[in-house]
């Protein structure tokens, strides 16, 4: 058990065999120098130790382990020590006879004990002092030649001629005798050691360019990792810088809005005064007409005629006129130029976008293969002190002018009024904020299949965190469950108490999608979770923990799992499921595809901590799941 023990620590965990040449990383684990340098020349920055995925951003300058190394090298002769037969134990074989002679001589043919002493090339055999006298003495024998004891004579007997192989054709890469030198004529045989010598020292200066082109080949993959992280970091740089730029659009345009409904109203509310000042005018008149007709029925009711005459006569005098309405209206030219104006401005937002669209056909390209943007449209911003005075119109007439976005004549007018209500609104310009994080959401859910997929990765599974009954196969892209348990070794990353698997890559910033195909969506499940989640006991399962969010079936209910909460959910036919992961923003939304078409099965948002894995969950046996390919 001890020397099982030992073994197992003198294992590199990458190719399951004994160290060569072992290095030891900053965190104090140890691996073979040349799968180490393999496995970070595939996976790039940052670079992860593959037992315990403790991350370094710039790569380590390994050495080489001295001293683990000569354990190894000393554990490695015990064991052949210990695999050899003991002392004493022959076998009736001529392999047996040969080990049982001395070292560097040739047991005898005959009686397979004593050592030879020559070798008969006629007889093809070896014979010891006392078996070789036939051949000294009789004439029999006086025809074949003798020569020291040659060993592994089987082997190296021509078995066309039963003559001793002792020459090497380079043309046909064999070994012939002298009688195969007829068949041989036009090539140019040497002898064995010559030859030996010649194949030597072409196959270290073959081993030399080799080992050149392995240093070659390591360089060309680091600095195309170099290069592939500058063209992330190119394109998440322009990518904010874009996001920035429509942001500042979209407080412009808002800041335009502000200011055209804020005409409209002044409008509207002029219009409104001067009609609340006829009704008053009116309402006076009315009651003025009012008091007369009253004083005139009053008059007639009255018997006294002198009386009578007196009032009659004054009532007589009064004069009353019709009511005459003036016409109010609201200003038609006003409303239709902010209306045009607001048409005007879409016009030229859709000619822009148009234009976008467009393909480049000329120019240099960018940099990095990025494709080349298009030359901005819009002019270069001036100060509010050097914009142009408008025509002196009634304010209520003056128009709103176009955004300067969109290569309008005219500048942005009354921005600085409209701004109180733009402050009202900080969402707009705040890239973090709540309100922000709820419209990117709002976006997502509503694009379509082809525009999720642009967010498209491959996800690989990683078998240092199945469970042992999770298979995994097709290049690790299919996780199912298997009747007997896996062959593993033991790992710190690896489940042990519920049959999940995680991804092999973490994601801390940015836009992920995948898809996955679900062949027996009984029993399984998919999500997300730290790096940091429980690997054992009932915590470590997906959904029952602060660490993890997932969709899980179970029989024929979906339900959604987040901190041991569950939200049970609509049932649906569909057999892929889309996760689209938001690191910048926060949020996992999990999508029903069928054919092209997605629906929303449900959505997480969260301010994550940590980076997220891919996590995948299969119980029954028979339960599938396939991480589907880009394409």
């Amino acid at each position: 058990m001890a020397d099982l023990s030992l073994a197992e620590e003198l294992t590199c965990s990458i190719c399951l065999e004994l160290f060569k040449v072992p290095v030891t990383t900053p965190c104090g684990h140890n691996f073979c120098g040349s799968c180490l340098d393999e496995t970070w020349a595939v996976q790039g920055a940052p670079f992860q130790c593959p037992q315990c995925r403790s991350a370094f951003s710039a790569r380590p300058q390994l050495r080489k382990n001295t001293v683990l190394c000569t354990v190894v090298e000393q554990f490695a002769q015990a064991e052949l020590a210990r695999a050899k037969p003991p002392d004493g134990w022959a076998p009736p074989s001529r392999a047996a006879a040969a080990a049982a002679a001395p070292a560097g001589q040739v047991a005898c043919d005959h009686c397979l004990k004593a050592a030879a002493v020559q070798t008969c090339l006629v007889c093809m055999a070896s014979f010891c002092r006392e078996h070789l006298r036939p051949h000294l003495d009789s004439p029999a024998f006086k025809d074949h030649p003798l020569q020291p004891p040659v060993p592994d004579l089987l082997q190296r007997k021509c078995p066309q001629h039963n003559r001793l192989r002792d020459l090497f054709c380079p043309e046909h890469g064999e070994c012939i005798c002298h009688i195969c030198l007829v068949e041989h004529k036009t090539c140019s045989p040497a002898p064995l050691s010559q030859a030996s010598a010649d194949l030597e020292a072409k196959l270290k200066y073959k081993l030399t360019v080799m080992y050149g082109q392995i240093n070659g080949a390591v360089r060309a993959l680091e600095d195309v990792r170099a290069r592939q992280k500058d063209v992330r970091d190119a394109a998440q740089k322009k990518m904010d810088q874009i996001r920035q730029e429509y942001l500042e659009m979209k407080a412009l345009i808002d800041a335009s809005e502000a200011s055209s409904t804020r005409k409209i109203k002044e409008e509207e509310k002029r219009v409104s005064s001067k009609f609340d000042t006829i009704y008053q005018i009116l309402l006076k008149k009315k009651t003025e007409i009012q008091t007369v007709k009253e004083e005139i029925e009053a008059a007639l009711t009255k018997g006294g005629e002198f009386e009578f005459l007196e009032k009659a006569a004054k009532l007589q005098a009064v004069s009353t006129k019709p009511v005459y309405v003036p016409k109010v209206e609201l200003n038609q030219e006003l409303i239709k130029g902010v209306y045009q104006s607001t048409v005007d401005i879409k016009n030229d937002l859709k000619r822009c976008l148009r234009k976008s669209e467009e393909p480049i056909t000329s120019g240099e390209p960018a940099e990095h293969g990025t494709a080349p943007t298009p030359k901005p449209t819009r002019p270069v911003k001036k100060a509010p002190k050097e914009e142009k005075k408008p025509k002196k119109v009634p304010a209520a007439a003056v128009s709103p002018s176009k955004l300067p976005t969109f290569e309008s004549s005219e500048q942005l007018v009354d921005l600085k009024q409209a701004g109180s209500e733009a402050a009202a609104k900080p969402s707009a310009v705040q890239p973090n904020s709540a309100a922000l994080k709820a419209k990117v959401l709002e976006n997502f859910l509503a694009k379509s299949r082809p525009e999720l997929l642009a967010y498209a990765v491959k996800v690989i599974l990683d078998y240092n965190t199945a469970y042992s009954k999770v298979a995994l196969s097709e290049n690790y892209t299919v996780a199912s469950v298997a009747e007997t348990p896996q062959t593993y070794r033991p790992h710190p990353q690896r489940f042990t108490y519920c049959s999940q698997v995680l991804g092999l890559h973490c994601y801390k910033k940015g836009i992920h999608y995948w898809e996955v195909e679900l062949q027996k969506n009984n029993f399984c499940g998919m999500g997300v979770c730290y790096g940091s989640m429980a690997r054992q006991g009932p915590e470590s399962r997906l959904g029952r923990n602060s660490a993890s969010w997932c969709v899980e079936w179970f029989n024929t209910k979906i339900s959604a799992w987040h901190n041991n909460v569950e939200k049970v959910l609509p049932t649906t036919k569909a057999t892929r499921v889309g996760v689209l992961l938001n690191c910048d923003h926060g949020f996992v939304i999990f999508f029903a595809v069928a054919a092209d078409k997605i629906h929303l099965m449900y959505k997480y948002k969260e301010d994550f901590t940590e980076a997220l894995y891919p996590a995948f969950w299969v119980f029954s046996v028979g339960a599938t799941l396939t991480i589907c390919s880009n394409k």
